[in-house]
């Protein structure tokens, strides 16, 4: 059986990603159906790390889905079709949470809410042990909102790096050519962004992370 990296199965991939561009052109609806289940899990597990929000993250990829077939004819090729999807998704994103955070200002800050009802030692061995009796799952996913409430106070600008990496596994280049930003930024920000998010948790927690 051939590897992924065979080039022809990298041929063949091209041809099904162009054959797939011309029929959104051409306002295929069916295409758009098969752009939606090849990358509607990509996109939602991207835009819920950027917000925070499942209903939101839910609203969110429609509204991308919907740019990408509205957008589809200034679509030039000069990169992979995912990376200039993840692009839209990260624009989207970024208006989102400016208006999320205008529309939420006042609130109380949930990061610190839920600090207060886990545990540190629970906490842990939430980490590393599998969770089997309820009030472990609950502190599982107390830990879980921690997190993803620590990811939404990174800069934007940091966040969006980090969770291409660290959650999209995208590599440095895939990252440069959807931000538009050099290497050496994008490595600079997810370092930036890691030692960050570090410091949120550990605050939060209350004990220093090894």
């Amino acid at each position: 059986m051939p590897s992924p990296d065979d080039p022809e199965d990298a041929r063949q991939a091209a041809e099904d990603e162009a054959s797939l561009i011309e029929r959104l052109v051409a306002r295929d609806e069916r295409a758009f159906n098969a752009l939606v289940r090849a990358y509607q899990r990509r996109v939602f597990a991207l835009v819920v790390r950027m917000l925070g929000d499942r209903a939101e993250a839910e609203d969110l990829a429609q509204e991308v889905f919907v740019q990408v077939f509205k957008a589809i004819g200034s679509f030039r090729g000069e990169s992979k079709l995912s990376t200039w999807i993840y692009r839209i998704a990260i624009n989207l994103g970024k208006n989102r949470t400016k208006y999320l955070r205008v529309r939420h200002a006042g609130e109380q800050d949930e990061l610190e809410a839920v600090a207060e009802r886990v545990p540190l030692g629970e906490a842990r061995g939430a980490n590393v042990a599998p969770v089997a009796r309820p009030d472990e799952m609950m502190v599982g996913k107390q830990v879980e909102h921690i997190v993803q409430q620590a990811i939404l106070q990174l800069e934007p600008s940091f966040r969006e790096c980090l969770v291409l990496r660290d959650v999209e596994d995208l590599s440095y280049d895939e990252i440069g050519a959807i931000t538009g930003l050099p290497e050496g930024t994008v490595k600079s920000r997810i370092h930036r962004a890691r030692a960050q998010l570090k410091e949120i948790v550990e605050k939060a927690l209350g004990e220093k992370i090894p």
